[in-house]
């Protein structure tokens, strides 16, 4: 026995929470209370995931064992009918368990259910608890923490009290029970199914849109013509998103400022007002202070710290708003880049892959990222990559839907997963039973979680690459991952027939049903929500394979993609293509401007450093061409060769002078020559290009 493997995952999660945690948040900028607690929750999220697949190959070997064993004690299977379940106590083995292979990553029996109950408890402590306070709290406007405190308080008075009526409702009913009594252990049971409950309703809606969504998102990408339209057509409607957060910030700005102009520096209310301020980045600081005022839209009275506390919050909401739309914006841009792109340089004959716009890279990057690889990769070989990769998933999600659509029938066993499980424990194939268990629990993470992140009606939250997202989206994320992993898992058991309350059958538990319990408190949900429920997910999946819901909103006026578009449709992703049209030119614009300005400094520098070494002879250069051809010259070639000619000769006259020969004086005005090169300026643009 040894807990290598453990330790292993255990750092290599950790490496994994922490690397996306950063890619994703900002260390720098975000609280460091925020940064931690937002770590723990991924990383024991990620934990369970990866340390579950460990737990059911080592019940597997244990009920192996238990098979093989002469004297079986009774009380090692677990009563159906009880709500908590009993450790699995000593077992003496006979010789025929020698045939029974131990796993390669076989876990000590005292060490998972300690890191179970670690595990579980500290999530659901941070996502019922720490993780929403924390929420409330980076939106509050107050300006002291007991201030920030008491109004995150009160707004999760109603969120905390909702969930109070329903346990005391839920006590009440057990109670009116003659066989029922209270004791600890029963009362963590009930709090873990009802939460497990919470997170299944849930799991199942989120599954049945991303189970299709995901694999279709994927084929879609293989072929960038068409999906350049749905870009377009997002591009439309998240740009009118993006001007509205942008008015609204400046009308609070516009407040604001009436509020500086008001209050006087020695009035206490200046600190909270200058508090406002900095919270601003300076590019809107500055557009804060051009814009001019009237100082008096607003009245002294209105001038009081409720009303800066009120003003202090919608900033920060406005702020939150237009960072997300506008982070959103910049990544779709380079999406919509990215695929023109592609597209242009598909017909290519030379295999060579020209971009819009030079990316910045690394020497080593550049070196191994060559146009010809990029060419063969995203023109030729990402197209089938991309389709294969769909067709996988797409059979994934079709065995999790059959899946959870027989799961609960024991004998015939239908479930794939559970036929699978129950074949490599035959053959003793327990790193085939771990590489697919993290694997399916992966893909209905990465299903539920991502459908969360596109649903219209949440789109206050978006995590961004690049350390762009923002601490209220990076708090959710961290209470989502702890409210739907735990009944993820427990969905996960049913579905490979390792969960007896659900297949009513006398089986050896995972530690991490015995610490956890089961989703049956109540006799409506054990005989029938958490069996049945699960069979929505096909009728979600049909919904969002013919896109009903998107033709649902459209057709009560939220304008939404659809495969047969409309005119509404198609302008918009006209509207869309116009728009990164107008984008694409102010991007070329800058980055001409920066690269004449580049050439510039370049130049001065490259004249300077010649103009040391021929001892000031460039300066006279210059004074003698001013004074042969004027400072209106046109530079004709003409005059170029005649001022050659007459500089040839002040070069001769020169080096007898000095004593030089006029070969090397010759060489260096040569070298001078072919350096210099004539630039005018730029042609002229419209002027209502950006209009």
């Amino acid at each position: 026995m040894t807990v290598g493997p453990l330790i292993t995952e255990i750092t290599c999660t950790f490496i994994v929470a922490a690397s996306i945690l950063y890619r994703y948040g900002d260390w720098f900028r975000h609280h460091i209370i925020v940064t931690l607690s937002v770590l723990v929750a991924w990383y024991f999220s990620f934990l369970i995931i990866f340390i579950l697949p460990l737990d059911v190959t080592s019940t597997a070997y244990r009920q192996c064992i238990q098979e093989h064993t002469l004297y079986v004690d009774e009380t090692s299977f677990n009563d159906t009918a009880n709500l908590s379940t009993t450790a699995v106590p000593h077992i003496i083995p006979s010789n025929e368990t020698s045939i029974c292979k131990l796993p390669w990553s076989y876990v000590p029996e005292n060490v998972l259910p300690q890191l179970w109950r670690v595990l579980y408890w500290t999530s659901q402590f941070l996502t019922w608890f720490v993780l929403p306070l924390m929420q409330s709290y980076t939106k509050a406007g107050d300006f002291t923490v007991k201030g920030k405190l008491k109004s995150s308080l009160i707004d999760n008075a109603i969120y905390y009290g909702s969930y109070l009526v329903i346990a005391t409702i839920l006590l009440i009913y057990l109670a009116a029970k003659p066989d029922f009594e209270f004791d600890w252990p029963k009362l963590k049971a009930i709090a873990a199914s009802a939460s497990n409950t919470w997170g299944l309703f849930w799991l199942v809606l989120l599954l049945g849109y991303g189970l299709v969504d995901i694999p279709r998102s994927v084929w879609r990408s293989a072929i960038p013509g068409p999906l350049l339209s749905r870009l377009y057509f997002k591009a439309a409607k998240l740009n009118a998103e993006k001007s509205e957060a942008e008015e609204n910030l400046e009308d609070y700005l516009e407040a604001l400022q009436v509020a500086l102009t008001r209050i006087s520096p020695s009035d206490p209310l200046r600190k909270n007002a200058d508090t406002i301020s900095d919270k601003l980045p300076l590019e809107w600081r500055e557009r804060m202070k051009r814009k001019s005022v009237n100082s008096n839209q607003m009245n002294d009275s209105d001038l009081n710290e409720k009303s800066l506390v009120r003003l202090h919050r919608q900033v920060i909401r406005a702020l939150q708003r237009q960072h997300r739309t506008e982070t959103q914006w910049y990544n779709l841009v380079e999406k919509i880049f990215d695929l023109e792109d592609v597209h242009r340089n598909i017909g290519s004959h030379e295999h060579y892959f020209k971009p819009s716009f030079e990316p910045t890279r690394s020497p080593w990057v550049a070196r191994i990222r060559s146009p010809t690889l990029e060419w063969y990769w995203k023109c030729l070989l990402r197209r089938y990559v991309c389709q294969g990769l769909a067709m996988v998933l797409a059979l994934l999600s079709v065995l999790v839907v059959w899946s959870e659509l027989t799961f609960f029938n024991a004998n015939p066993v239908l479930s794939i997963f559970a036929i699978f499980v129950n074949l490599a424990k035959e053959y003793y194939d327990y790193l085939s039973i771990e590489l697919v268990s993290i694997a399916t629990i992966a893909y209905m993470c990465v299903c539920a979680y991502s459908t969360v992140l596109k649903i219209r009606v949440l789109n206050l939250y978006y995590l961004a690459p690049h350390h762009q997202t923002d601490e209220y989206s990076l708090i959710f994320s961290g209470m989502l991952l702890c409210r739907l992993t735990p009944p993820m898992c427990l969905n996960f058991l049913g579905l490979i027939h390792m969960d007896s309350h659900i297949i009513k059958a006398r089986l050896m538990e995972t530690y991490y049903t015995q610490i956890m319990g089961h989703m049956d408190v109540l006799p409506i949900i054990s005989d029938g929500f958490n069996i049945y429920f699960p069979m929505a997910i096909l009728g979600l999946c049909l919904a969002t394979y013919f896109s009903l819901g998107a033709r649902f909103l459209t057709f009560i006026g939220f304008q939404q993609f659809v495969d047969d578009e409309d005119d509404i449709t198609a302008d918009l992703a006209d509207e869309g293509r116009e728009l990164i049209k107008r984008e694409k030119r102010r991007r070329q614009r800058a980055e001409d401007s920066e690269s004449r300005r580049r050439n510039v400094e370049v130049n001065n520098s490259a004249r300077a450093e010649r103009n040391r070494e021929t001892g000031g002879l460039l300066v006279k250069r210059e004074s003698s061409r001013s004074e042969l051809f004027g400072s209106t010259s046109d530079n004709m070639s003409n005059e170029d060769d005649r001022y050659d000619q007459l500089f040839m000769q002040a070069s001769r006259r020169i080096g007898d002078d000095v004593g030089s020969t006029p070969a090397t004086l010759l060489t260096g005005s040569t070298d001078y020559r072919s350096s210099y090169t004539r630039s005018g300026p730029a042609p002229l643009r419209n002027f209502f290009d950006d209009v």
